[in-house]
């Protein structure tokens, strides 16, 4: 990429004119899906609602400077899928978010109506990571 400044800078932000806040961890975008649609839905219906929640998420929150820096990262960008055994702990997870101010999407089917899957905006690890220990990889 000559003539460009690299998308590939360093994830920890030292403060920016956008007014971005100093971060001690790397930027990640946490994405919560249900494990027991995981197991019941085609591989590809659940990489649809990941994909649905964590640009939702992006889009509700992309004048945040965390997620103005997440985005410009490029490839570099990380994102962590993690599984929530079944709708009442994917919803009780996103009630603790509301309750701790922490900005994140549920992404509902429709028109089944369905609450799939829920993403976080991207957040400096520290910040979110002890809300989130309990939760697994998805596999």
């Amino acid at each position: 990429m000559r003539g460009h400044a690299s998308p590939y800078n360093s994830m920890a932000a030292t403060g920016t004119a956008a007014g971005a806040v100093t971060t001690t961890s790397a930027l990640v975008q946490y994405v919560v899906l249900r494990g027991d649609l995981a197991r019941s839905w085609s591989l590809g219906a659940v990489v649809a609602q990941g994909c649905h929640a964590a640009l939702a998420a992006a889009h509700a929150h992309w004048q945040h400077p965390d997620t103005r820096a997440y985005l410009s990262l490029g490839g570099a960008m990380r994102t962590v899928v993690l599984e929530a055994p079944d709708e009442a702990a994917l919803t009780t997870l996103a009630q603790t978010l509301q309750e701790h101010s922490i900005d994140h999407e549920v992404w509902t089917e429709q028109p089944e109506n369905i609450p799939s899957c829920l993403a976080l905006r991207p957040y400096p690890k520290d910040q979110v990571h002890p809300h989130l220990k309990k939760f697994k990889l998805l596999k």
